[in-house]
């Protein structure tokens, strides 16, 4: 299991066990935020907590912040999907332990043109630190 939290501490998320990758995307948002995501589904492998200010982005996805330090801290999809599930994503540059996610390999999604994921580049983590 991994945590992370908003530098003042009041948003925190914990993903259960490690994610398989980290998600790094062009669109218009993600880009502006230079977020890193790890996927699963809100209270099966992940889960929040505190207060945000949420930015909606379209019809479909909610940028979840903390109201007093700004860290952007997660994404939550509008609507559950046909099963009942939420879709949610959590920053990993939020991580408490920075050693626990460091070798996890990034993958690239084009979110800005056309909407696919691109190859792996062999990065990791821990090389979008610097």
């Amino acid at each position: 299991m991994i945590k992370g939290s908003c530098h003042c501490g009041s948003v925190q998320w914990q993903f259960d066990g490690i994610p398989e990758s980290a998600t790094a995307c062009n669109c218009t948002v993600c880009r502006r935020y230079g977020v890193l995501w790890a996927y699963d589904f809100e209270g099966e492998g992940i889960n929040v907590s505190g207060p945000t200010q949420v930015y909606i982005r379209g019809e479909w996805i909610g940028f979840h912040f903390c109201p007093t330090c700004g860290c952007v801290a997660y994404w939550r999809s509008l609507e559950p999907n046909e099963e009942g599930r939420r879709r949610i994503a959590v920053n990993l540059r939020l991580v408490e332990e920075p050693d626990a996610v460091a070798q996890i390999p990034v993958d690239h999604f084009d979110g800005f043109d056309t909407f696919e994921d691109l190859p792996r580049d062999g990065r990791c983590v821990e090389d979008y630190w610097f």
